[in-house]
């Protein structure tokens, strides 16, 4: 049996104080690519109760993605939008959902993420990364980005990190190691990035970071 809203978000506020669901269930974050890392991170934000998640991704779930995405066997061949927002409301069926099952470039993405308050870059490409960091930073102002960068293999977990770039740009893993090294990407190091990223966003949130 679903709780009621009023249920849910009373237990949201049990567990976190009416301050802090407060400013998490107002937020608007948006998630660049549903991969490995934005299919984690996505689930992170709904668990902690993030208000709005804002799921941007192109492409459709393959086997090989069920080893490190948060995806189903039975979802292969759906667009990872439409599987990931089934999946979402599963966990958190109160959470307001915005998909657009497109690639995100230069010309739409000011666009498709005009309402987020916070952006998590989740992309596999380093152009992709860096167009929707210069957009955001230049752009965007008022807008926070949480970014990514290594975090394949089977290296210490400690050495992921999340650290402060640039004025509202948080990035997120080793810096280092590159999925053409080795074995590639491992399910248990991509969680762990895209707890940073998460808990990146949720810090900000709470104005428990530096900004």
């Amino acid at each position: 049996m679903i709780p009621t809203k009023e249920e849910w978000n009373r237990a949201l506020e049990e567990r976190h104080g009416k301050a802090l669901h407060k400013a998490f269930s107002s937020a608007a974050v948006a998630v660049c690519g549903l991969g490995g890392l934005g299919s984690n991170i996505a689930i992170a934000l709904a668990r902690a109760g993030v208000g709005k998640l804002i799921l941007c991704d192109f492409d459709r779930v393959e086997i090989t993605n069920l080893h490190r995405q948060q995806y189903k066997a039975d979802q292969i061949g759906r667009y990872k939008t439409e599987a990931l927002a089934e999946n979402l409301k599963e966990i958190a069926p109160y959470l307001s959902l915005e998909v657009h099952t497109e690639r995100i470039t230069e010309e739409n993405a000011a666009t498709l993420l005009k309402d987020a308050d916070i952006i998590c870059e989740a992309f596999d490409s380093a152009e992709a990364k860096a167009m929707l960091a210069e957009l955001v930073l230049t752009e965007m102002r008022g807008t926070y980005l949480v970014a990514a960068s290594g975090m394949a293999g089977l290296g210490d977990a400690n050495r992921i990190q999340t650290r402060k770039v640039a004025s509202r740009f948080y990035l997120c893993g080793d810096g280092e190691s590159d999925v053409a090294d080795g074995i590639g990407l491992i399910a248990s190091r991509v969680m762990l990035c895209a707890a940073h990223e998460a808990h990146a966003v949720l810090r900000i949130l709470a104005n428990n970071f530096e900004k």
